[in-house]
């Protein structure tokens, strides 16, 4: 192990407190499962409002830069595409005009395959148009689901503290969802309707440039009601988006197996279901809202459409407008005008989808924009994990939560000498298990540095440091999988010989050697088919696993009866021998050979020492001891 003075870490010091962010925080508090009753209709906040307002389409084209290449293909075979199509009506006014009337079989025959042709050249380019316009979607589709995914792992303890569990899942499933449609198809939709567009217009000026200018008065109106509708629509898919975000967090609250199991102790399951039903009631209503918004302005624009034909017939009989018209290029001309609607009112719904999805994309942009309060470093300390030795130095560390006006730890200062054991002890809410956090980077303190070997820990690598220092909590949380995959997810190239060498440690290897299918038994949510004291012993092991140099135990054995607890303890014992140890209990009995005991108060050490000279000392602790 190299020396600390090799390191080149940074200077003492305070920081100032990170930002509440609050404001900017999405989520809430929501109503819990035992709430019950009629949940409240969440209405977007001013700062919603306001981001929603500021998305540029700008931004959301960047999502599409790295595919610049795919699209120009795609707009290349959507150009081709379109102007082949335009020879169709050219083809019917020569058969109209010219073969019928001539009675010309050979021309007729090639105009017939001409129009064959056409119709088998742009279906190709249509599907080629859309397998890569699906691709480029569906990949920034990948992206915007990975990058919000990835970005949320770095976020701090923090910020799962005050935001609802639901609302994280509706971000990345129905947000990201609902865009699907306007990000795999909206590029292309508009270059493919605005290519047809154009050369539609072209191909009826060489028809007719005067039927065309009549043609034309429809486009005012249809551009100043899609105005409309845009608005319309995305006010609605925001209010939309919010209530899924409550149905999703009343999903997690009432249908978690803590929720059931509160909901049954606590009879709210009656008003879960209420609250429920209320909130996919209210979603009925901005789904009819959505789908019809602005619908009898476009019925209007298609009433008006579905009208020029006859005013172009009535213009081709009178002699100001009529000019030299063939029947063919009446024909023609009406065939074209009549195509001209799909692709122009497919150009202004593309614009009413791309405004309504700007709330879709102000909800994951915001997302993307979250801070990180805890991070890597920019210039991390290089650091071989397995040769750190295990010193702990506190130095006048002090932490707040956020909107909290107290510290929860403040002015604490402590050496903990590599393979020394420190227990924390106290009150419920002295900081005790805030302070072992604060080791482990939960949180970053709000004054002075927490050290190991030396370095700040703000120095190191987040993958460094969870590689330094283990932890086991009163809470155990266990995945959904197997046994053995629960102890794997500490180190996945973990053999079963050392899974197996870690589960008799934490005492429980006869315990799943005797499950029905042993260490390939399926735990269940939340593992619910263990007890608490075999969750919490399946826990240590894999931590144990990991084999880190410093052992943070909060409240490890908590949940373990008397016998087991021994049993873990001179597991603990033996493993712990070199290592650094941070215990937390509230039983004294498990502390009492720790090498250095801290008292805290508050937030505060209040005395320090071992367990004979606090007992003498007749002080905090030997009131807590009594």
């Amino acid at each position: 192990m190299e020396t600390t003075d090799t390191y080149q870490h940074r200077g003492g010091g305070t920081r100032p407190a990170p930002d509440d962010g609050r404001a900017r925080t999405p989520g809430r508090t929501g109503n819990g499962p035992a709430a019950g009753g009629r949940g409240p209709r969440r209405k977007a906040t001013a700062a919603e409002k306001q981001q929603a307002s500021e998305v540029s389409l700008r931004r959301v084209g960047r999502l599409f830069k790295p595919y610049t290449g795919q699209l120009a293909v795609v707009v290349a075979v959507i150009v081709a595409s379109s102007v082949v199509g335009m020879a169709s009506p050219f083809l019917l006014r020569a058969v109209i005009d010219d073969a019928l009337p001539r009675r010309d079989l050979r021309l007729l025959v090639w105009l017939v395959i001409g129009m064959l042709a056409t119709a088998a050249v742009t279906a190709a380019f249509g599907v080629i148009q859309t397998w890569l316009s699906t691709k480029v979607g569906q990949r920034v589709m990948h992206t915007l689901r990975t990058g919000v995914f990835a970005h949320l792992q770095r976020q701090s303890l923090a910020f799962f503290t005050r935001t609802r569990a639901g609302e994280v899942q509706s971000r990345i499933t129905n947000d990201i969802g609902g865009m699907e449609s306007v990000v795999t198809s909206t590029a292309t939709s508009i270059a493919s309707n605005l290519t047809t567009v154009v050369a539609t217009a072209v191909a009826m000026a060489a028809l007719s440039w005067r039927l065309s200018l009549i043609s034309l008065v429809v486009m005012p109106p249809a551009i100043y009601l899609t105005r409309k509708v845009a608005g319309m629509r995305r006010e609605i898919t925001a209010q939309r988006q919010r209530e899924l975000a409550d149905l999703n967090v009343t999903i997690e609250e009432g249908l978690s197996i803590n929720g059931i199991a509160l909901s049954k102790t606590m009879g709210t399951a009656t008003a879960l279901v209420t609250r429920f039903t209320e909130s996919s009631t209210r979603l009925i209503d901005l789904e009819l809202r959505s789908e019809l918004a602005g619908r009898w302005r476009m019925a209007t624009m298609s009433v008006i459409f579905a009208a020029i034909p006859a005013v172009i017939y009535l213009s081709a009989g009178l002699p100001a407008t009529s000019g030299q018209l063939t029947l063919g290029t009446l024909v023609a001309f009406t065939a074209l005008q009549t195509g001209l609607f799909r692709p122009l009112m497919g150009l202004l719904d593309v614009g009413v989808s791309l405004v309504s999805s700007l709330a879709l994309f102000a909800r994951i942009f915001e997302y993307l924009d979250l801070p990180v309060d805890v991070a890597d470093p920019a210039d991390p300390v290089e650091i071989d994990p397995s040769r750190v030795r295990g010193d702990i130095r506190f130095e006048d560390v002090t932490f707040g939560y956020p909107g909290s006006t107290t510290a929860a730890v403040a002015g604490v200062s402590l050496e903990v000498a590599a393979g020394t054991t420190l227990a924390l002890v106290g009150e419920t809410g002295s900081g005790k298990s805030t302070l072992a956090g604060l080791v482990s980077r939960l949180h970053d303190p709000t004054g002075g540095r927490i050290t190991i070997d030396g370095i700040d820990l703000r120095d190191l690598r987040l993958a460094d440091l969870s590689a330094i220092v283990g932890v086991v909590s009163q809470d155990t949380y266990l995945l959904h999988t197997t046994v053995r995959e629960n102890l794997r997810y500490a180190k996945p190239d973990a053999t079963d010989a050392e899974i197996e060498t870690a589960a008799r440690a934490a005492q429980v290897h006869e315990l799943i050697a005797g499950l029905p299918d042993g260490y390939d038994t399926v735990v269940g949510s939340r593992g619910y088919r263990f007890s608490g004291g075999e969750k919490q012993r399946i826990a240590i092991a894999r931590t144990l696993l990991r084999n880190p140099r410093i052992l943070i135990l909060d409240e490890a054995t908590s949940a373990l009866d008397n016998e087991t607890e021994r049993a873990v303890q001179q597991a603990f014992d033996t493993l712990a021998a070199g290592r650094t140890t941070i215990t937390i209990a509230h039983r004294l009995s498990t502390v009492r050979d720790a090498d250095q005991i801290a008292v805290l108060d508050r937030g505060r050490i209040v005395e320090s020492g071992d367990h004979h000279n606090l007992l003498s000392n007749h002080g905090r602790y030997a009131a807590l001891a009594a």
